[in-house]
């Protein structure tokens, strides 16, 4: 697949803040120091990474701590958006080395905030916060199992994207400073159902659009 062919670089989808987002990005992305590359931005999620780990460690002790978890939260927004944004305007983007450890290093992302929370909160039950990673893990499976088979990158689910991923995690830790975390026991069941629909929505509508290309390839093949 050369250069031209390949469709990392191109997200399709539909998710609530999509327009906003674009908006933001254009407005930020003449604004990003000329020293700051793509390359920079994208391992920028390492040290966002790191530091939620550490602000969650210390959220054990006073859960206020869980708003500068929400600031490294912003953050890894802020470079994720802008990395591959920043490379196409500049025209010095990596394009298949920032689609492959841009991706991992959300992975690495998603596990930082999900350990945090099992750091932060040693009351509850490691298995809600296991089920939360497996399920997360999941869901992005099958974007990039989905994108191998057809070469287009799906990132939503249900309208739901990484940027409002990113804002329930904000919400939930406002939640928890303000209100406590006695809510906690009943919500995240409720949460894990939810996931687990939507990983069962997003396998089954990949599944059909993948099988409808092969179907469509055989009858092409079979006329030919």
């Amino acid at each position: 697949m050369t250069q031209a062919q390949f469709g990392g670089d191109k997200k399709t989808g539909k998710w609530a803040f999509a327009q906003l987002e674009r908006s933001m990005v254009n407005w930020l992305v003449p604004k990003v120091p000329s020293w700051l590359e793509t390359y920079h931005l994208t391992m920028l999620t390492l040290v966002w990474s790191i530091g939620i780990v550490v602000a969650s460690l210390a959220a054990r002790q006073s859960l206020h701590w869980l708003w500068l978890v929400s600031a490294f939260i912003a953050l890894q927004y802020l470079s994720d958006v802008l990395d591959g944004a920043v490379g196409r305007y500049r025209d010095t983007g990596l394009v298949k080395w920032g689609f492959y450890m841009d991706h991992l290093l959300d992975f690495l992302f998603l596990s930082s905030v999900v350990v945090g929370y099992s750091l932060a909160l040693p009351h509850i039950a490691g298995y809600w916060f296991a089920a939360l990673l497996v399920l997360g893990g999941a869901l992005m499976v099958n974007t990039f199992l989905s994108f191998a088979a057809t070469n287009e990158f799906q990132i939503s689910t249900l309208g739901i994207g990484p940027t409002e991923s990113r804002l329930f995690f904000v919400l939930a830790n406002a939640g928890m400073v303000f209100f406590g975390t006695a809510w906690l026991p009943v919500v995240l069941p409720i949460i894990v159902g939810i996931l687990t629909l939507a990983l069962i929505w997003s396998v089954w509508q990949a599944h059909r659009r993948i099988w409808r290309m092969d179907m469509e390839y055989k009858r092409s093949r079979s006329r030919g």
